[in-house]
């Protein structure tokens, strides 16, 4: 038996200590969050063998009940009348749920057999010739036989295993940010050149930035982030900034990118977007699952070997993301100049482009792996 410590409680965390769980591997998962996180926008997954892979899992048809009823979305000029339509099989694959129902179901189905600590975070790792020594903001100091950072793009685990996070991640040029928006009356996507509004559902901003300065864990301050990018804006703009205002809470984060040269250093491996994240793109949380049931495959086939897994997993991943590497959603969403939004709107109106897109993104090489 191995003992495991991942670090990051969101989707890929669970998802590997599912299968740990399952070759009798102890697992311990640490998350900064006092909880298991609620809400968020929707996730989707796209293809057979990502649905082959939630049915392994056990959990498709649970997920089939908590699925969402994706609608298409009516874009529209600053007046409110229509342009197009963003189409729902656009967005919503073969199957969407939202990210706080499909979180819940990974936590629960591992809840039971794994160690979750909550409220902690990970502050040093140290290789030792007995596995990895880690301290915590909290707790005392443990020993591991592995770690696997699956805390996303903003990484602990590879800022401390593998270098600062400015050596791995490239921004995209553009931020997004979710909340909801209490009372909102309209439910629509409003494009201006450099930035997009959708009010249906959770509410989505994607605006064109350089890099800015703030704390990810202040609410306050990413509002006023996203108020000051939309001043001006000629659709519904004063009731958007006062209901940004009013809502309860704000994701704000940077469409970004990561490449690492490598996915594991010794006895620590990076998962999901911690490795080969890229915001936005449609696919981070199918390859955050795939990733977890490769990982734990290969440690299962290496009989503990973990350089030899580590090195299968890498191999086996990077042809799977490859196809995820060069989109910025960032220039779709919200495109820098009126002509550009045109020309986007002409592909929404041509739903043959829409399922020519999603083919190729249902056919990436890992399907091949499930």
């Amino acid at each position: 038996m191995t003992n495991i410590l991942i670090s990051g409680a969101g989707i890929a965390g669970p998802a590997l200590a599912h299968w740990l769980l399952r070759d009798g591997h102890a697992v311990t998962v640490v998350e900064k969050a006092a909880s298991p996180r609620e809400g968020g926008q929707a996730v989707d997954f796209k293809g057979a063998a990502q649905l082959e892979l939630l049915d392994r899992m056990g959990i498709l048809q649970e997920l089939r009940r908590r699925r969402t009823d994706a609608v298409d979305l009516d874009i529209v000029d600053a007046a409110g009348r229509k342009l197009t339509e963003m189409p729902a099989e656009f967005t919503a694959g073969d199957l969407e749920v939202l990210r706080g129902d499909l979180v819940q179901v990974l936590y629960e189905r591992t809840a039971g057999a794994a160690e979750y600590v909550f409220g902690d975070s990970i502050t040093s790792l140290t290789e030792t010739p007995d596995g990895v020594r880690a301290h915590f903001e909290r707790g005392g100091p443990r020993l591991f036989d592995l770690v696997v950072g699956a805390d996303g793009i903003h990484s602990n685990v590879r800022s401390l295993a593998f270098g600062p996070e400015s050596g791995y991640v490239t921004h995209l040029g553009y931020y997004y940010a979710l909340c909801d928006l209490p009372g909102m009356p309209f439910a629509a996507m409003y494009n201006e050149p450099g930035r997009m509004v959708s009010t249906g559902g959770t509410a989505l901003f994607v605006f064109a930035a350089p890099e800015l300065a703030y704390d990810r864990h202040v609410t306050e301050e990413m509002k006023e982030h996203v108020i000051a990018a939309y001043e001006g804006l000629a659709w519904h703009g004063r009731e958007l900034a006062e209901a940004v205002r009013r809502s309860p809470d704000l994701y704000l984060d940077s469409l970004s990118r990561v490449k690492a040269d490598r996915y594991s250093r010794g006895r620590v491996v990076l998962l999901g977007d911690a490795a080969y994240g890229n915001t936005l793109a449609g696919l981070g949380t199918g390859l955050a699952l795939t990733g977890a049931y490769v990982l734990a495959g290969e440690l299962r086939q290496a009989g503990g070997a973990h350089a030899t897994a580590f090195a299968r997993y890498e191999q086996v991943m990077r042809a799977g993301t490859a196809i995820s590497k060069a989109a910025n959603a960032g220039r779709f969403l919200a495109p820098r100049t009126a002509l550009g939004i045109r020309v986007r709107n002409r592909v929404f109106k041509h739903r043959f482009l829409m399922k020519a897109m999603m083919g190729s993104v249902k056919n990436h090489p890992l399907k091949e792996y499930v």
